[in-house]
């Protein structure tokens, strides 16, 4: 079962290499933090901010790409937590078809956003962080 998710928030410090962003379940009370690196809190936080940027960053490039292929993310969805570790995939729409890619949450998030697409988190996820409490899982 998949849960949809809200990017609620995303902590960035100034003196720190790792940065946090913060999925919250739409309209219901569970959420969790993810560590992404300062390059991926940075993307996420100009697509969110609308900030024009000169030339395509990485996830302009990917929309881009995905656009310019005729097809269309449809959403994402944090799919699994192992090892400490978030794993994340791509739903891309072409041609009437859906095609999976694997990705980071942190580029999957960033290119949601970018995108408009709803985020989802799989019910095994919230398993396995109940399991795992005060663990720090990363991207």
């Amino acid at each position: 079962m998949m849960i949809e998710m809200q990017l609620a928030q995303i902590t960035m410090e100034d003196l720190s290499t790792v940065q946090t962003i913060l999925l919250k379940e739409k309209g219901g009370e569970r959420g969790f933090p993810i560590v992404i690196g300062i390059f991926e809190a940075w993307a996420i936080k100009r697509i969110v901010e609308k900030e024009p940027f000169a030339r395509p960053l990485t996830h302009d490039l990917l929309t881009n790409v995905i656009d310019a292929m005729g097809g269309r993310l449809t959403k994402i969805a944090v799919t699994a937590l192992r090892n400490s570790t978030y794993h994340a995939s791509l739903y891309i729409e072409r041609d009437g078809q859906e095609v999976e890619v694997d990705a980071r949450p942190s580029d999957a998030i960033a290119l949601a956003m970018k995108a408009e697409a709803p985020i989802f988190v799989s019910e095994q996820v919230f398993e396995e962080l109940s399991k795992d409490q005060g663990a720090a899982p990363e991207s």
